[in-house]
């Protein structure tokens, strides 16, 4: 039997939206408040759930506090003083500070379960909530010490219900993972793109995919990501000085003209073997040996939904998709990830449809 029948979801943003679109597509009936009236009447337009009335509502399964780092802790007081619901759980990217204030403020912490799911977008607000945003993703649970099970095992639902695959970590573990993982991957992301500034036209029309990767994540709002690294600023400055070593030695080579010695084919030979240390598909270890089928593909509503449907009925599943557009251009190129012994079949398949085909 579900644990969730009823949800309050306090923030509309792009996080709390999506939890609450992933919890409606359940069953589930959620609630929404948010100190932004635009956003929650947003949210409740996209069918997110309904605003929250506290004269109204009785006490939901679950409250879902989706709010910077420096607000949960007085949020969650709030809401625990108020009965809002049985069991509490945040999704802030910081957690070892936010039980630490958290107790600081008297929260009753049996009923609260540190959060944090691991899915997001350069994009912010409700208008970008994804009810998917969370499919296929780790979701951190922090329990303290203090904490009742009966409250981890509704939030593991919680996790599961969107879609992700709970993983239960240490707090200050937890911290100096997204360290790495995350946070001092969005500074270096945001070093590469502030390079673009004030480059000439010439050099910008040059820019291919993987500028655009590389860059991605630094579209995020910067006031965001002010107050997650302060509340992180330790774990994520070791990483960045790590990182800044590596390039300051690559930078030194470079200029000694030894691109084969250590510092630059040695990182490079580090980066690659780390990048296919990042877990794939499931969890599983990456598979690196996945075939890649480049596809054109024309700038237009539903191109890419014809092109999944045509190799879903070739009988082939796209195991990854990545797009590279054409600047100027009505085209960009599918690049499908298959297994490799499923290449001839897709090529053939979608060129019998009229797909150009360049496997």
């Amino acid at each position: 039997m579900s644990r969730i029948g009823r949800a309050v979801v306090a923030g509309a943003g792009l996080i709390g939206t999506s939890i609450a679109l992933a919890l409606r597509e359940h069953g589930v009936e959620v609630r929404l408040s948010d100190p932004d009236p635009a956003a929650l009447r947003l949210a409740c337009d996209l069918g997110a759930g309904g605003p929250f009335d506290p004269a109204a509502d009785r006490p939901a399964d679950i409250a879902i506090i989706a709010a910077p780092p420096s607000a949960v802790p007085a949020v969650l007081r709030d809401i625990q003083d108020r009965g809002l619901a049985h069991v509490y759980t945040d999704a802030a990217s910081v957690k070892d500070g936010v039980i630490t204030e958290a107790e600081r403020l008297g929260c009753d912490l049996s009923t609260f379960v540190p959060g944090h799911p691991m899915g997001g977008r350069e994009k912010s607000g409700p208008s970008a909530a994804r009810s998917d945003l969370f499919l296929g993703r780790s979701w951190a649970l922090c329990p303290t010490g203090k904490t009742d099970p009966g409250a981890v095992a509704t939030v593991t639902e919680l996790a599961r219900i969107c879609g992700a695959e709970p993983l239960t970590i240490d707090a200050a573990a937890h911290d100096r993972a997204v360290a790495l993982v995350s946070h001092a991957p969005h500074v270096a992301s945001a070093a590469v793109a502030a390079r673009l500034l004030g480059a000439d036209t010439a050099a910008l029309a040059l820019a291919g995919q993987g500028l655009r990767d590389v860059t991605r994540i630094a579209g995020g709002d910067p006031h965001l990501w002010v107050e997650i690294l302060r509340h992180n600023a330790g774990p994520v400055a070791q990483v960045l000085q790590e990182v800044a070593a590596d390039l300051a030695g690559a930078a030194r080579a470079l200029r000694a003209a030894d691109p084969a010695g250590a510092p630059v084919q040695g990182l490079l030979d580090r980066g690659r073997r780390g990048h296919d240390a990042i877990p794939g598909k499931h969890g599983a270890q990456r598979t690196p040996d996945y075939a890649v089928v480049p596809v054109v593909i024309p700038d237009e509503p539903n191109a890419l939904g014809r092109l999944f449907a045509a190799a879903g009925e070739a009988g082939i599943n796209i195991e990854d998709v990545r797009i590279d557009h054409s600047p100027g251009l009505p085209v960009g190129v599918a690049q499908l990830s298959v297994l490799p012994g499923a290449v001839a079949d897709l090529a053939r398949a979608l060129a019998e449809r009229g797909w150009s085909v360049h496997a």
